[in-house]
């Protein structure tokens, strides 16, 4: 008869605690930056900052680069089941690799930003974007901090998966 090994009780998983500080801080920025330009701007109104960057008060409705921006309104229950959907799943990887600083940073910063763009689709209806960066007329489309997370947060997942790769 087979015994199954027993798991010492004294063995604990590293915390998924500090993550979730990293996406609650993400969470914080986004929101306080968002209420901030809401309140010194009014919708569309842009404040010049460099020769390159101005603050601008915009709403998306739709996704990344105002995907679907132009529904009549079921994308913000789509894009909000789906940021929720990827909340739970990366706070189940986190849980389960919380011991690679890495991967788990980048995780952190992508659930803050998704959460962070929830927030605003859930109480406004729409995702505020105020970060307008261009040169001379050419304009890339408006963002938020949230948005900054979740490509940071991409850019380290996609670093740590070459490091894995290397390490092969």
């Amino acid at each position: 008869m087979a015994t199954a090994k027993k798991v010492s009780a004294n063995k604990t998983s590293p915390s998924i605690i500090p993550w979730l500080g990293i996406a609650a801080i993400v969470i914080l920025l986004d929101q306080l930056a968002k209420i901030t330009v809401s309140k010194l701007l009014t919708y569309g109104e842009s404040m010049p900052v460099t020769h390159f960057f101005n603050l601008v008060l915009t709403f998306n409705s739709g996704a990344a680069f105002s995907f679907l921006a132009n529904q009549s309104g079921w994308q913000r229950h789509l894009f909000t089941a789906i940021g929720l959907c990827a909340a739970l799943y990366i706070i189940y990887l986190i849980k389960n690799h919380s011991s690679q600083r890495l991967f788990c940073w980048a995780l952190a910063l992508i659930l803050g930003g998704a959460i962070g763009n929830v927030i605003d689709r859930v109480m406004y209806g729409h995702v505020i974007d105020f970060l307008d960066f261009y040169y001379q007329a050419s304009h890339f489309p408006a963002f938020n901090l949230a948005d900054s997370a979740i490509c940071l947060g991409s850019g380290l997942f996609i670093l740590d998966e070459l490091r894995r790769v290397k390490n092969k």
